[in-house]
């Protein structure tokens, strides 16, 4: 169970085979470690219209370790009318011009959603080449209905939901109105291990912006979560529900945040009747990145420059060590993760990591860190790292000054007496 999206930052000199080396590891590893399938929980590409390099990455990952005289034994279930549109309505590795030794099941996510003439997306494309089966697509987002997908290998039933993704205000407006309706198994329903995988907002940005797990059915087994980045790769269990969850994340860095920095992983789920084991397994190829926050005026050696002149020159020198330090830390993480010793290691194979460092520079009153322009400073590290243009990020703490506090309480003020005013004129009209 990857996430994934091909096609990230391909345009970048040196991120540009990125994504698409992950994603072939994950086919490898699919392969090697001889699954029955593949559940993708959408964003299978970055760009709504991918690149003919993208496409092409993908579908020669997909080909190459999917296809094959080996038997798929899983035994379809379903209608497949009614849990797949397309032109060929049915489960690929029941095609019988075509070997799929491994079939792997997507939804679509934000970024590859169906569009423009036709509503068509590039998992539309990859389905009738016979490569994905794309399902858990929602034609109407006011009135939804889910519909699983039957699998059976020997005694253990699976019923597989898929929720695509839709708008989260409008999607938390559907589940609040009971317009979404989860289909059971017409017949020995409590035999079949319930799994569901959705694309959307998992924290509330806003008050409607997220999908709670709450409004979830409660006889899910187990739920995957895609679109969020940070990879939460144990499973946990919620207590409200019963069912447990699973983040997988994104299994390439898209932004230089805290949550991007945690090690990437896939993860094997094993089921047996209503059992199920979880093996994460760390990713080897992502880039390492390294992220870290300082504060300046708690470092001893850059407190006692604030009062300095001119002091410019010894915060740059200290800040290039503390970028050193990660570089160095990335280096030793990555190193972790390889099957060979350092001295076997080309040089050309070490790649250049990620490094983020976010400086907050507020200084005591009277005091000063004169901090270097950022991008001139993250230019020091050409051959370094990889995101040569933004390695530092300086912020100052906010606070509310005097002045603004006499502002807020006139207007404070000025609103109460407004709203006093017109509360006096309606009590003193005639009745």
């Amino acid at each position: 169970m990857p996430a994934d999206a091909p096609g990230y930052e391909e345009r970048d000199p040196i991120r540009k085979d990125d994504s698409w080396k992950t994603f072939d590891e994950i086919m490898n590893l699919a392969r090697a470690k001889d699954v029955d399938m593949v559940l993708l929980g959408g964003d299978l590409f970055h760009d709504n219209k991918p690149s003919r390099k993208s496409m092409f990455q993908v579908m020669r990952s997909l080909r190459k370790n999917c296809l094959g005289m080996k038997p798929c034994e899983l035994e379809f279930l379903s209608d497949a009318h009614e849990v797949f549109q397309s032109a060929f309505p049915h489960v690929n590795y029941e095609d019988p011009d075509m070997n799929i030794s491994i079939p792997v099941f997507s939804i679509h996510g934000n970024h590859d959603d169906p569009s423009g003439d036709g509503h068509y997306c590039s998992l539309d494309l990859l389905q009738v080449a016979g490569l994905v089966n794309y399902f858990g697509l929602v034609p109407e987002a006011d009135n939804i209905q889910v519909k699983p997908v039957l699998l059976q290998k020997g005694r253990t039933k699976l019923a597989l939901y898929g929720l695509s993704n839709v708008r989260d205000e409008r999607l938390f407006r559907t589940f609040r109105d009971h317009h979404v309706t989860f289909f059971r198994p017409t017949q020995q329903a409590s035999d079949f291990f319930n799994l569901l995988t959705v694309h959307q907002n998992h924290h509330a940005h806003t008050a409607t912006s997220y999908l709670p797990e709450n409004v979830l059915p409660d006889w899910m087994n187990f739920v995957v979560w895609g679109h969020e980045h940070e990879c939460k790769i144990d499973p946990y269990k919620n207590p409200e529900t019963g069912f447990h969850v699973l983040q997988p994340g994104s299994s390439v860095a898209t932004s230089l945040i805290p949550a991007e920095a945690v090690q990437k992983h896939v993860a094997i789920l094993s089921i047996t009747g209503q059992d199920f084991e979880c093996e994460p397994i760390a990713l080897k190829t992502v880039r390492p990145f390294v992220q870290k926050d300082i504060v300046l005026q708690q470092i001893p050696a850059f407190k006692k420059l604030q009062n300095m002149k001119e002091n410019r020159p010894q915060i740059t020198k200290l800040l290039i060590q503390q970028v050193d330090e990660m570089i160095e830390q990335a280096n030793q993480d990555w190193l972790a993760l390889q099957d060979v010793p350092e001295e076997e290691i080309q040089d050309e194979d070490w790649p250049l990591p990620l490094i983020r460092l976010k400086v907050e520079y507020s200084a005591a009153d009277g005091g000063n860190f004169d901090v270097e322009n950022p991008q001139r400073f993250s230019n020091r590290f050409v051959g370094k790292v990889a995101n040569i243009n933004d390695v530092v990020s300086f912020y100052r703490k906010k606070t509310t000054t005097r002045e603004s506090l006499k502002h807020l309480r006139k207007e404070m003020v000025w609103t109460w007496l407004k709203v006093s005013n017109r509360t006096r004129k309606r009590r003193s009209r005639p009745g």
